[in-house]
């Protein structure tokens, strides 16, 4: 099986949402760890963003109750290669369709933001 996942997002939505929800968006939707990496920045935050959805896509589910925002984490390799970590009920959705392998890319300007993600069995 092979599924892809591709999102864009505004800059000025993030932003927005992170002005008005503060802590509370930003802890419903970012692990600890996707913070402390991005460090506030929300050209790096809107496109974790975008690879949530798209991860989301390719699973063909949406965000909601199966695939939730903090179950879809994106970390740093120490070269700095972003790499896909899946976490509990989200995991073990993608590992029922047989999706183990995962590669994504991301990118953004200072207006948008995009996410693409690849997964194979």
């Amino acid at each position: 099986m092979l599924t892809v996942g591709v999102d864009l997002s505004e800059t000025e939505r993030v932003a927005y949402l992170v002005e008005r929800y503060g802590e509370r968006f930003v802890n419903r939707v970012f692990t600890a760890q996707e913070q402390a990496y991005c460090n506030g920045r929300i050209t790096s935050l809107t496109a974790r963003f975008a690879i949530k959805e798209a991860v989301a896509k390719a699973l063909g589910t949406g965000i909601g109750e199966i695939v939730t925002w903090r179950d879809i984490e994106v970390i740093n390799d120490p070269q700095g290669k972003p790499e896909l970590v899946l976490h509990n009920k989200t995991k073990a959705y993608a590992d029922s369709l047989g999706l183990r392998h995962w590669a994504i890319s991301l990118s953004h300007t200072d207006a948008l933001a995009i996410g693409f993600v690849v997964a194979t069995e």
